[in-house]
């Protein structure tokens, strides 16, 4: 794996943590009034870093965003917060995978395959 993708691969799974701690929050203050939920949309911005070269995507920081949309809304849709915390675990899982299956190669590689 190339130096680039492994940093993409470790941002995007930063950007996932903090979306799973979003979506944590969110549940957690369903029934409170006034609540504002949150997001983390990162994927957009990981694009455009990686287009730019690893130190773009080096300094890239997910961070936590307001949901002005949902505002406001007397209360958030539970279902909808499950589907996105099981599409975020989903991709989380993927992608450390992707990573166990490169570390697996890397070994091989350095022992002759044995």
């Amino acid at each position: 794996m190339d130096q680039l993708s492994a940093l993409l691969v470790v941002k995007a799974l930063d950007g996932l943590a903090l979306r799973a701690s979003a979506i944590s929050q969110n549940v957690a203050n369903a029934n409170s009034p006034n609540y504002t939920p949150l997001r983390v949309d990162f994927e957009g911005r990981l694009r455009e870093a990686a287009q730019a070269g690893p130190e773009a995507v080096r300094q890239l920081r997910p961070e936590f965003e307001q949901d002005m949309s949902r505002a406001g809304q007397g209360g958030m849709r539970l279902d909808l917060e499950l589907a996105s915390a099981s599409e975020t675990a989903l991709r989380y899982a993927a992608l450390v995978d992707v990573l166990s299956r490169q570390m697996q190669l890397t070994r091989l590689s350095m022992t002759g395959g044995q």
